[in-house]
């Protein structure tokens, strides 16, 4: 399967100093904004210029796309379907984290055990005690709590520092 390259991309931008805005975005598999910025010099050439920083992530998103046309991805249930842009890596980690985990308890059982007994709240130093994750993996594992909905962010009242709040 052909998989999309930035370097590519940033050559098909170059092709707007010609008067021809936009090409990247159809190479990206963004065809409607390529016609508008064709036909509008590039947003005015301020599209233009931003997105100097969004190519890569569009290149990434239509990578995405062409895998999971090519069956290359194949999400379980538990999985979300709707993926944004680096959530993929992101869970593919996770998931090697939690089978990689020799005892029967994931992190996110630890994770969800631990605001139990703190009645429903833990700060991110307490998460990270409880489930023994790195500070990367744990803000992931944090992450996707929040995005299943057992948790929210909020801050502290009387210091402003961080906090989970979890429905428990």
């Amino acid at each position: 399967m052909q998989q999309l390259n930035s370097g590519t991309a940033y050559l098909f931008w170059c092709l707007w100093l010609l008067g021809l805005g936009g090409v990247h975005r159809f190479y990206t598999g963004n065809f409607a904004s390529g016609v508008i910025y064709l036909f509008t010099f590039g947003l005015f050439g301020f599209g233009q210029i931003i997105d100097l920083v969004l190519i890569p992530g569009m290149v990434d998103k239509r990578n995405i796309y062409l895998k999971g046309l090519h069956g290359g991805i194949t999400p379980s249930i538990n999985q979300s379907v709707t993926l944004n842009i680096g959530e993929l890596p992101q869970l593919q980690q996770l998931q090697a984290l939690q089978a990689s985990n020799s005892s029967t308890t994931s992190p996110m059982q630890k994770l969800l055990k631990a605001a139990k007994e703190h009645k429903g709240q833990l700060s991110i130093a307490q998460a990270a005690i409880y489930t023994e994750l790195e500070p990367e993996d744990l803000k992931k594992l944090l992450d996707e709590a929040e995005k299943a909905g057992y948790a929210e962010t909020v801050n502290d009242s009387s210091t402003g520092a961080i906090r989970y709040r979890f429905d428990i």
